[in-house]
C-alpha cells in the first residue's frame, strides 16, 4: 500500500493499493482513476504518486527475492516427533 493525502484534508493520510491505479492525471489537481472507476483527488503531484508506486513495487520484489529461513510454529522444534510415536514411525512417514 502507498500512503497519500486527500486534497483539502491537510495532514489526513490514507492508504491506497497501487494495483488499483489505472491512471494519474494533473488537471491541475492530481486525479487518480482506479480500476473500480472511482476517482481520488490527492495533494501529491503525479510524479510523486508514480515514485511511491515504483518504490512500493521494488520493495515487494525485493521481499520476494530475499532468502529467508523456514519459519516454525511457536514452541515447535525441527525434527520433533508426535507424542506417542516411535522415532521409526516418524521417519517412515517423512
Amino acid at each position: 500500500m502507498i500512503t497519500l493525502h486527500k486534497l483539502g484534508h491537510g495532514t489526513e493520510c490514507f492508504s491506497l493499493n497501487p494495483d488499483l491505479i489505472v491512471s494519474i492525471e494533473a488537471t491541475p489537481d492530481t486525479v487518480i482513476t482506479l480500476a473500480t472507476t472511482s476517482k481520488v483527488l490527492v495533494a501529491e503531484r503525479p510524479e510523486e504518486v508514480a515514485e511511491a508506486v515504483r518504490s512500493w513495487r521494488a520493495a515487494v520484489i525485493a521481499s520476494a527475492l530475499r532468502p529467508e529461513a523456514p519459519t516454525l510454529a511457536p514452541g515447535s522444534r525441527a525434527g520433533r516427533t508426535v507424542a506417542g510415536a516411535t522415532p521409526q514411525a516418524a521417519h517412515a512417514n517423512a
